[in-house]
């Protein structure tokens, strides 16, 4: 399960950077809305998989109610689940 998280962490982080630096400023510069709606739903899917995820394996990893706060709170935040993997799920 934390390697499935961890792969789920990463993919979702990726796509969130896709998202917010390089689509986002291409609909808004260029007016070209095809990057955003191609990266849109996958974002979404890994995004909803990410915080299943983290309150299925919460307990298997020991993590408080702060810990599972930071970890949801880092899926928002950009970079935040590199921090989360490297923080919480390399140990």
């Amino acid at each position: 399960m934390k390697n499935i998280f961890r792969i789920i962490s990463f993919l979702e982080g990726v796509s969130y950077l896709l998202l917010l630096f390089i689509a986002v400023p291409i609909k808004y510069f260029q007016g070209d809305v095809s990057y955003v709606k191609m990266l849109g739903m996958p974002h979404g899917i890994l995004f909803m998989s990410y915080v299943v995820m983290a309150i299925v394996i919460q307990k298997k990893m020991q993590w408080n109610l702060k810990n599972l706060g930071v970890v949801l709170l880092a899926s928002i935040i950009p970079f935040g689940t590199f921090y989360v993997d490297k923080k919480y799920l390399q140990k």
